[in-house]
């Protein structure tokens, strides 16, 4: 099996933690030092594990509308894709579309999202 399809399988059963809330599950697939980093900043595992394990953040739905650029390494895999998504924050329904880059590293024998980028599309 290739990296990639590793990846995009540990990836997709992410997705489906994601869409679940469920922030027990979510919190495996990231490394301990996991950042995200947006328009408003960065956000630590720790930040967003609780917002969705209170509600404060919630997914709905996840698409890829395009195709997906990787860079592979041994031992690392970068993804790049635009994703749209809907949600709510506080309550608040969202929409978002986005260019994602996301670092996933090998670990033991797995993979777990290092570090994610996301820009407004």
């Amino acid at each position: 099996m290739s990296i990639q399809s590793e990846v995009q399988a540990v990836a997709e059963v992410f997705t489906r933690a994601l869409l679940a809330n469920d922030a027990a599950r979510i919190a495996e697939h990231f490394t301990d030092d996991w950042v995200y980093v947006g328009p408003d900043g960065m956000v630590a595992k720790a930040d967003l594990i609780e917002w969705i394990a209170t509600g404060r953040l919630a997914h709905h739905a996840m698409e890829a509308p395009g195709p997906e650029h990787t860079v592979t390494t041994r031992d690392a895999l970068l993804v790049t894709c635009r994703r749209t998504s809907t949600g709510a924050w506080e309550g608040d329904p969202y929409t978002a579309d986005e260019w994602i880059t996301d670092l996933w590293i090998r670990s033991g024998d797995t993979w777990k999202c290092a570090f994610s980028q996301k820009t407004p599309a």
